[in-house]
């Protein structure tokens, strides 16, 4: 994959994770913890973090999120972890994600790009996997933008290209 199309690619992916930043800043305390809401705030974050994380991992059997993130997203029963985690945990975890999927784009290899990735019920490459990660960061994004909304009547500015390319490449 040739540096032009990574870049097209990081710039998309940057500003899908940058507005998922932007939803994260601009809940209330009272609506990250509203046990009000079908999927809490704090939650739907949280969910989008972990399942990026774990799909830009190469090797799935080796994936552990940082801490103080667990494994539960894994659990068919639907554990949600209690406490729930603070903003600052998650903004946290997005900017070690931020950085995950930038070195991810930027250092992919043909090779990686085209690897067969087993997925749910399908096998797609790597490089589809990663597209698909981005529109899972972008919906969940969406989401609480229009949770924002609805609520508090906050709009939420749109990222036409990602904040930073993080390194001078």
């Amino acid at each position: 994959m040739d540096k032009t199309t990574k870049e097209i690619i990081w710039g998309q992916f940057g500003a899908a994770i940058d507005t998922l930043e932007n939803a994260i800043n601009n809940c209330s305390d009272d609506l990250w913890l509203d046990k009000s809401q079908k999927h809490q705030y704090w939650y739907i974050a949280s969910h989008t973090l972990f399942w990026l994380d774990y799909y830009l991992t190469e090797d799935t059997d080796k994936f552990k999120p940082p801490q103080p993130f667990g494994m539960e997203e894994m659990n068919p029963a639907g554990v949600i972890p209690d406490p729930p985690y603070s903003k600052e945990q998650l903004l946290k975890y997005l900017e070690h994600d931020r950085k995950k999927c930038h070195d991810t784009i930027f250092n992919m290899s043909d090779a990686l790009a085209e690897k067969k990735y087993e997925f749910r019920k399908a096998t797609i490459s790597f490089a589809e996997l990663l597209l698909y990660s981005l529109r899972h960061v972008q919906h969940h994004s969406a989401q609480m933008n229009l949770i924002l909304r609805q609520r508090y009547d906050i709009g939420s500015p749109w990222v036409f290209q990602a904040k930073s390319n993080l390194y001078d490449e």
